[in-house]
């Protein structure tokens, strides 16, 4: 009994020096700890011996083999599985997705930064508003037409001295605040989400980005209009872009102007020429609409508090959204908030 748990244990050791995998220590466990082990068979051989001192000696011995065995595999398999969780430097890594500014972030962005070159400042006002800053200042009250186009999302919360509170219809109310506070000269950008009642399809949304930007100062005429939005054009879109203003109505400005581009896709000109490319932009129109513009209307400069007599200032608007689909040729303003990486991924910087 003796020599043969010495042989075991040797054969244990030498089987032990040849193990190199995870594999080879399993195979190594079975053979001297399995059921079908020479460990077990000792064990039955025990139960032969007649001195009951004899069973209860080679049984401590066995026993004590057999736990020292399971204590060496234990521990070779515990280092195994560190060695196998260490970093290997040398292997090759898997994609690693970087993160990136969404592309109305970028688009954004850039508007702001053409106008701060012009000398604006940019000011972000808030998504909650009351209806005299919403409506009234702006010359839309309560029976104005355009009133059921602004018409938005009100807010269950008491009225308050300027009305009931709603998530703002567009970005004007930062004008209104700004001019409030502050007396001219200004020129301010002011960025930020807004809120209508629209039904979600391919060219709408009942949230979507806009951009409204206002100058008040002595002598402001409808050439610096023209001068800013045609730089901002040229300087966003293409130096090759041309630009149209058509006669239009807001009630918050006097005259009015809707702002067109040539088309940047087809770069047909002329209505009608469009057709001979079949554009899927312009619709074969040959201009773009990109913005809503005109000279601030002289009772919105009142409500403000501002001399109308003394001071001109003009004012104009643009959704953030509509531009970007424009420029990079996006038919679906669904897009832009589906989450979709194969969509965003196009506009990384």
């Amino acid at each position: 009994m003796e020599k043969e748990i010495s042989r075991l244990e040797e054969e244990f050791q030498k089987d032990l020096s040849l193990v190199k995998s995870r594999e080879d220590l399993e195979k190594l466990r079975i053979k001297y700890l399995g059921r079908k082990s020479p460990i077990n068979q000792l064990f039955t051989q025990i139960t032969h011996l007649e001195n009951r001192e004899e069973k209860a000696l080679w049984g401590k011995n066995v026993n004590s083999l057999k736990e020292k065995i399971s204590s060496i595999i234990e521990e070779k398999l515990k280092n195994a599985e560190i060695k196998e969780d260490r970093l290997d430097l040398t292997f090759p890594s898997s994609q690693v997705y970087l993160g990136s500014l969404h592309i109305l972030s970028i688009v954004n962005n850039s508007i702001c930064s053409i106008f701060e070159r012009m000398g604006f400042i940019v000011i972000e006002g808030g998504e909650i508003e009351d209806e005299k800053h919403n409506f009234s200042s702006l010359n839309i009250h309560l029976q104005h037409p355009s009133r059921d186009v602004f018409d938005t999302f009100y807010l269950d919360i008491p009225e308050g001295n300027e009305g009931r509170l709603l998530l703002r219809s567009h970005t004007s109310p930062s004008q209104i605040r700004v001019m409030e506070k502050n007396k001219p000269p200004l020129a301010v950008i002011s960025p930020g989400r807004v809120y209508r009642p629209d039904k979600v399809d391919a060219s709408h949304s009942f949230m979507f980005h806009q951009i409204e930007g206002f100058a008040v100062d002595k002598g402001i005429n409808f050439s610096h209009l023209k001068g800013v939005l045609t730089y901002f054009a040229k300087s966003f879109f293409s130096s090759e872009v041309e630009v149209r203003f058509r006669p239009h109505f807001f009630p918050f400005t006097e005259p009015s102007v809707e702002v067109d581009v040539s088309c940047i896709i087809c770069k047909s000109k002329h209505l009608g020429k469009g057709y001979e490319h079949k554009c899927s932009v312009c619709r074969g129109k040959g201009w773009l609409e990109i913005l809503g513009a005109g000279m601030i209307h002289p009772q919105v400069l009142k409500n403000c508090g501002i001399d109308s007599k003394r001071y001109t200032g003009f004012a104009f608007g643009m959704g953030v959204d509509r531009i970007a689909m424009l420029k990079y040729g996006i038919d679906d303003i669904r897009l832009f908030y589906q989450n979709d990486i194969r969509f965003l991924e196009q506009f990384y910087i």
